[in-house]
């Protein structure tokens, strides 16, 4: 890597990387479990509708939930079978509450839904290949779960310039990213091609760190000739972050508040562009993706392709079960990933891992009060003060908080691993963000209860206006008529006075 990539990056952390567990273990599948919970909401953005009913036969790949809204992402069947629930399970969440979930009985046989694919994906309109994607209902499967047609949509037309392709993989143990691109970079590239024709990005990076050198090497041999740039970027964490990955690779800070496209950049996850290729090449949507088990408490630790909706223990016992029991599992990385507290909880499209962690690995010293050392400055990617951040947090003040640059904290966790207290700093932002966002619901909520009191408001005056103006109106015409009546009675009086007269 060379020095200038370097020099451009501030702050983060070295943790022993634990990849060495995983890393030589070529990508098998996991054989199919007897059942799978395939969660409705599995990304960012409204739940998927159910559109089957419990009794119903489905096939490999056939749509069962709907997507709702703009931005919210369809879902598939991930094997044939029987739907026999419709209803709430257990989320892979730490606080384990539980959201709507379609249960599928295996029939053992896996088999796909009849599916027509285009001749040659590349000749697709753009729109076409946003269209397929979004009918995948593929996902971020870097972990952010983030719709990928929304992002393909959004950014075609709007100025981008150059697409950068995330293999970073910089959270410790996890190694799917990096057999992916060993063992598929065919595929890969293929897929990165077809989101370079749906958004017309003139420019495409990949970003690999230079602790994966035979996965650089694989891309780099399918990528030939095809003008896909694939660069080696340091390995640190987070470096698989869009902010640092994109000031590694072409030396731009996002603005605070800001998006990537802001500068003229799109960001997405080399798992996501696997994904596309089987979409557009296969027709196949998204359906299983590669997931890491490791851990120190794993018997055999292994790159598993596993169907959507596999219960985590599932994988836990394919790869030889627990050595010892875990002091911790953790779905995703050790430090962003989500703890689990039961492992029948499922797999979801933005799952990169499951691990199951020893006492040692997880190492929890009690906090000390903080000694201003400055170290979690140091620490911090964005260039965020941790410390006076925390703070103020403490204190209660929030809105200091936010001045001092919270909502641009990514909650990566450096500082907090860095901090020789011990002090758990990003629980700390974590848990202000949420009191932030429930703040904001809360005015949203009453904002749109004052606009609805307006508007009901304004509904009953202006039918009050209206009733008057319509009393007014039967007053004229009642007016107007007894006058009609008035004057006729005079001319019929008139006209017998002159007969008689006469």
């Amino acid at each position: 890597m060379n020095l200038l990539a370097r020099l451009r990056l501030r702050g983060g952390v070295h943790p022993d990387g634990r990849k060495e567990l995983s890393a030589e273990a070529p990508i098998c599948a996991l054989p199919l479990p007897e059942r799978l919970y395939v969660s409705l909401q599995q990304h960012i953005g409204a739940p998927a509708n159910p559109a089957v009913a419990v009794g119903d036969h489905v096939r490999k790949g056939q749509l069962i939930g709907t997507r709702v809204g703009m931005v919210s992402a369809p879902v598939h069947a991930p094997t044939s079978g029987r739907v026999i629930a419709i209803g709430d399970y257990a989320a892979p969440h730490p606080s384990g509450l539980p959201v709507p979930t379609i249960t599928i009985e295996s029939d053992g046989d896996d088999r796909w839904l009849d599916f027509e694919t285009p001749a040659d994906p590349m000749a697709l309109a753009p729109e076409d290949i946003a269209a397929r994607v979004d009918a995948a209902g593929i996902v971020g499967l870097g972990g952010a779960a983030f719709p990928s047609a929304v992002k393909l949509n959004l950014s075609r037309g709007s100025g981008v310039t150059t697409l950068i392709m995330n293999g970073g993989e910089c959270e410790p143990f996890l190694t799917c990213d990096d057999r992916l691109m060993r063992d598929r970079a065919g595929e890969v590239v293929a897929g990165i091609l077809l989101i370079q024709r749906a958004v017309g990005a003139p420019v495409v990076l990949v970003g690999i760190e230079d602790n994966k050198p035979e996965a650089i090497a694989a891309m780099r041999a399918a990528a030939a000739g095809t003008g896909v740039e694939v660069r080696a970027i340091p390995s640190m964490y987070p470096m698989g972050s869009e902010k640092q990955l994109i000031q590694a690779l072409i030396g731009k800070e996002v603005p605070a508040g800001g998006r990537a496209a802001d500068i003229g950049v799109l960001v997405h996850n080399v798992g996501t562009a696997f994904a596309v290729h089987q979409a557009l090449s296969l027709g196949r949507p998204l359906v299983s993706r590669i997931v890491t088990v490791s851990g120190g408490a794993i018997g055999v630790p292994r790159n598993l392709e596993a169907p959507i909706g596999a219960p985590a223990e599932a994988l836990f016992d394919y790869c030889g079960g627990f050595l010892d029991t875990p002091a911790r599992l953790v779905m995703g990385g050790p430090m962003m990933g989500q703890e689990l507290t039961d492992p029948r909880v499922p797999l979801i499209k933005g799952t990169s891992g499951l691990l199951a962690l020893t006492h040692k690995e997880i190492g929890q010293p009690s906090p000390a009060p903080c000694i201003r050392c400055s170290t979690c400055v140091r620490a911090c990617p964005i260039g965020l003060l941790p410390l006076e951040m925390a703070a103020r947090i403490r204190a209660g003040d929030l809105a200091a908080a936010v001045d001092l640059g919270l909502k641009d904290c990514i909650a990566c966790g450096s500082c907090s691993y860095a901090c020789p207290a011990h002090i758990p700093l990003v629980h700390y932002f974590n848990y202000a963000k949420g009191d932030l966002a429930a703040k904001e619901r809360a005015k949203l909520k009453q904002e749109a209860t004052r606009k609805l009191a307006d508007a009901r408001n304004e509904r009953m005056e202006r039918i009050a206006r209206e009733r008057e103006e319509a009393a007014r109106q039967r007053a004229a015409r009642k007016a107007a008529q007894d006058a009609a009546k008035k004057a006729a009675a005079e001319a019929a009086k008139a006209g017998t006075q002159e007969t008689e007269t006469a």
